[in-house]
């Protein structure tokens, strides 16, 4: 496989569609799935000679990787568009987990000068 065929590879495989498939019809609402969608990518080749300097032979490789999260869906009804976010309920979780660490760890503090004072 050479690099041109690597990269026409990764261009057929990164799309929203390949991700969440072909925009929803349902009665007179259309609902298009957009995705953030990240790609990359290496390849290279080389050949190996041992210690006395003979060509041992080449080789090479390469490969593609991509990531997609769901951004949102774009709802389309009567000539109207609207804007609908996905919630990333992991980031929420997250985020609550960090705001309680730092709840505890202030209210330690606290609870230590208070001691010493005493």
């Amino acid at each position: 496989m050479d690099i041109k065929e690597l990269l026409e590879q990764s261009k057929d495989a990164v799309t929203v569609r390949r991700v969440f498939g072909e925009p929803i019809h349902h009665g007179d609402v259309l609902v298009i799935p957009v995705a953030r969608v990240a790609q990359g990518g290496g390849a290279g080749q080389g050949q190996g000679r041992d210690e006395k300097g003979a060509e041992l032979g080449s080789g090479g490789g390469g490969g593609f990787g991509y990531s997609a999260t769901p951004a949102g869906v774009f709802v389309v009804k009567d000539g109207d568009v609207q804007w609908r976010p996905a919630v990333d309920v992991n980031r929420i979780v997250l985020g609550g987990q960090l705001v309680g660490l730092a709840l505890v760890l202030t209210i330690r503090t606290i609870f230590k000068k208070w001691r010493h004072r005493r």
